[in-house]
């Protein structure tokens, strides 16, 4: 459909706020996920580049949510915008009903709806599967990320390091190491120097110059071993990265509704039922929060000082919307059957919205060219 001249002009009224409120949120967001790696460059060593790109990886998980609600501002500001510049009412004046004035806010929403389907259903499962693997990676990079000098570190469950110093090479200097993996008979190690290593059985943890110091409890004795070099096994991390399980939000739609049928897969199967019609019906937030807007602002007397009573009622409206939205994900979650009532929810939100519209649009027909309030 060709829009006509006045639906293409609040249509631009209305591209600018959403972009720039849409920007805003998304770097505060950003930002306040990203300081969890502020860690990383301070004291694990991450470059700042390996920082930025963990960083954005994450984020289309929030572009998805952010995106209708920057929608749903710029909506309640440009409308209002127009009608305490009488744009609004001139055109009324002229005749134009509220669907005609709806039009350029609910082509935006389709707009908006298929880039957040493009983001659940591709982006948000691509991107956060290569965050998850960047990050596995990392912490299996035990030189720069796990053992900090100066710090008892749990290296793996019941074996516990300790390193007075790392040189600029990696390679590790006055070392202790406490091994209690087997009951009745804690292993301690001491060594000049030594390095964290990958072969083809595993890490390994290569101790030189050191002494091994086992005690057997039940006999109440000590051995002592002197050793030139010493590897110790750390095989609970030879895990392949590509083999790891992965998360909800790691998997791609058809994954989450034909899970595998391992021990972890079928123990989260409620979350994977959740996650994957949360993916399809976020994107119908744009056109429930494009309602709520505009049944808020649409329809009736315009008054030139302002709709502030509207615009709350708007705003609570999106409020109370969006929270049975996040309340019904986490009892689908608990609850899988509830399903439907996340689409439900969305239904009666635009049920709501254009019953409104469609309320006020009778109810002013007769005195469109009726003068608005003055200021």
């Amino acid at each position: 459909m060709i829009m006509q001249r006045h639906q293409r002009y609040i249509l631009r009224q209305l591209l600018g706020p959403f972009v720039l409120i849409a920007i805003g949120l998304t770097a505060v967001i950003w930002l306040t996920q990203s300081l969890r790696f502020v860690d990383l460059i301070v004291n694990k060593g991450f470059s700042l580049s390996a920082f930025l790109y963990f960083s954005m990886l994450l984020l289309p998980t929030f572009l998805g949510v952010i995106l209708p609600i920057a929608l749903f501002s710029a909506i309640l500001f440009a409308y209002n915008k127009l009608v305490i510049d009488s744009e609004l009412v001139s055109l009324r004046s002229a005749g134009l009903g509220p669907w005609s004035l709806a039009a350029p806010a609910i082509t935006l929403a389709t707009f908006v709806c298929v880039l957040v389907y493009a983001i659940n259903l591709y982006f948000i499962p691509a991107t956060y599967r290569e965050f998850k693997s960047r990050q596995f990676i990392a912490r299996a990079d035990f030189s720069s990320v796990l053992l900090q000098e100066g710090v008892f570190t749990n290296l793996i469950e019941d074996v516990t390091v300790y390193v007075r110093e790392r040189d600029s090479s990696g390679n590790l200097h006055g070392i202790l190491v406490h091994d209690s993996r087997v009951p009745g008979e804690p292993v301690t190690m001491m060594a000049e120097r030594g390095a964290l290593v990958k072969t083809e059985q595993g890490p390994r943890f290569v101790l030189l110059n050191g002494n091994r110091q086992e005690v057997n409890k039940l006999q109440g004795q000590l051995s002592l071993l002197y050793f030139d070099s010493y590897a110790l096994d750390l095989g609970q991390f030879a895990e392949d990265p590509a083999n790891r399980w992965r998360e909800p939000r790691e998997r791609y739609l058809h994954e989450l509704f034909n899970p595998g049928d391992g021990y972890d897969d079928q123990r989260n199967l409620g979350k994977f039922w959740a996650e994957a019609h949360q993916r399809i019906v976020t994107p119908l937030f744009a056109f429930a929060l494009t309602g709520i807007a505009l049944a808020a602002l649409l329809g009736g007397q315009l008054n030139r000082r302002g709709q502030w009573r509207r615009i709350l009622a708007g705003i609570a409206g999106a409020f109370v919307f969006e929270a049975i939205g996040l309340g019904l994900m986490n009892a689908v979650s608990k609850t899988p059957s509830l399903a439907p009532l996340m689409y439900i929810n969305v239904v009666i939100a635009l049920g709501l919205a254009f019953y409104i519209l469609h309320r006020r649009m009778r109810g002013s027909g007769g005195r469109r060219g009726a003068a608005p309030q003055s200021a």
